[in-house]
């Protein structure tokens, strides 16, 4: 029997990285709102009380970004009192240009001098992966599932109000057992949560190990042995912006997979649809989660890559890690049969132009129930089974 451990992490909205994040996505969705063929790369940086927005944006939409900023940071929750990164006071600092001619041409859908065809291109090179694995119901690895939910439900009580004491940061980590490549249980769970100053620690270990912990893990992965470490330093008073630099892009791999799939190292939130490091991210996800939902793997990743201008993917590989049905030759054929990788295609089959990114910033871009994020359908099964 193989046995392993597998961790995941996952952060709080008011994570640093995850403030820039939020305030990226709403500056997209604001511009999508108004112009859906925008073109954004926005960047955010958040120190102490400064958030700094920066970036290449061209579009006909009318933008308050200071307005934007503090609704995001308060949405988030930083409004106490006592945070030196406070919604209504924090200074908000806008770098902006529009998109280099030179990659607007490669994007755009027609001629240009030296460019090979007159097809939309991808707006940058690089390699994206797409994962799906049948350990749990939204067909992701238990590990980053389980961290998400802490994560989630920590939030959704702090914003009730009902635990004062509650602030924005926090970071959660589940490490689940595997035999045979099957989880089983969970070994260690660990949840750092920033909080007031006038709580003790005993009451703070009691809540996240009652309240948060025992309600949205599987009890009957928690045993005996499960140990739980909760703010291990002692104390998380200050957080947030205040306590560390938060930068756009910094937490992909909570984003995506936590781990169990690769990643391309291209970052997904404040970037339009024509930025194939997200869009093909998420059509990699589409296409995984459909074979394993197919049921002709229990695990898949699958991996294209691009250059920039070109419209066609460079390479496409599909690995199901011998878990599969079928030979992976045929899987690859029949995916190349029923989905098309061209970044106007992907806009198209996903419907991407919509102000639908916020939805997407905390708690992972993949594996939600929601109707907005195409990437989760599988509405693709008949297709390929139908092609293989």
């Amino acid at each position: 029997m193989s046995t392993y451990i597998f961790s995941s992490e996952s952060v709080g909205e008011g994570h640093p990285d995850k403030v820039a994040d939020t305030i990226s996505d709403a500056v997209l969705d604001a511009c999508l709102s108004q112009d859906k063929m925008s073109r954004v790369a926005c960047e955010t940086y958040v120190k102490s009380n400064i958030a700094i927005i920066g970036g290449e944006i061209t579009t006909k939409a009318k933008l308050d970004y200071v307005k934007l900023a503090r609704e995001a940071i308060r949405e988030i929750g930083y409004v106490n009192d006592d945070d030196v990164f406070h919604a209504d006071k924090v200074f908000v600092n806008v770098i902006v240009t529009q998109q280099s001619p030179d990659i607007a041409q490669g994007v755009d859908a027609k001629k240009a001098k030296g460019k090979k065809t007159a097809k939309q291109g991808a707006g940058d090179q690089g390699l994206m992966f797409g994962y799906a694995s049948n350990e749990t119901p939204e067909l992701m690895p238990a590990p980053i599932m389980f961290a998400h939910r802490l994560g989630r439900e920590l939030t959704k009580v702090r914003k009730s109000g009902k635990v004062p004491w509650l602030r924005p940061d926090a970071k959660s980590q589940v490490s689940v057992v595997y035999e045979n490549g099957k989880p089983v249980s969970i070994s260690n769970v660990v949840i750092s949560t920033q909080h007031a100053a006038d709580v003790e620690h005993a009451e703070i270990e009691k809540f996240c190990i009652e309240q948060i912990i025992k309600k949205v893990l599987p009890a009957k992965m928690l045993t005996a042995k499960t140990e739980f470490l909760i703010n291990p330093t002692g104390r998380f008073v200050i957080g947030g912006p205040q306590g560390d630099t938060g930068l756009t892009g910094r937490k992909i791999i909570v984003d995506s997979y936590g781990g169990m799939g690769r990643h391309g190292g291209g970052a997904f939130s404040g970037k339009d649809p024509t930025k194939v490091d997200r869009s093909a991210a998420y059509m990699g996800r589409w296409v995984a989660k459909n074979i394993v939902a197919a049921k002709l793997a229990e695990k898949c990743e699958i991996q294209f890559a691009y250059a920039i201008g070109y419209p066609d993917p460079v390479s496409v590989h599909v690995d199901t890690f011998g878990t599969s049905t079928v030979d992976d030759a045929k899987i690859i054929a029949a995916v190349n049969k029923v989905f098309s990788f061209q970044p106007s295609d992907i806009i198209d089959q996903l419907d991407l132009r919509r102000p639908i990114y916020s939805k997407t910033t905390n708690y992972g871009h993949f594996g939600k129930n929601d109707k907005d994020l195409t990437w989760e359908a599988t509405n693709k099964v008949e297709a390929l089974l139908k092609a293989i």
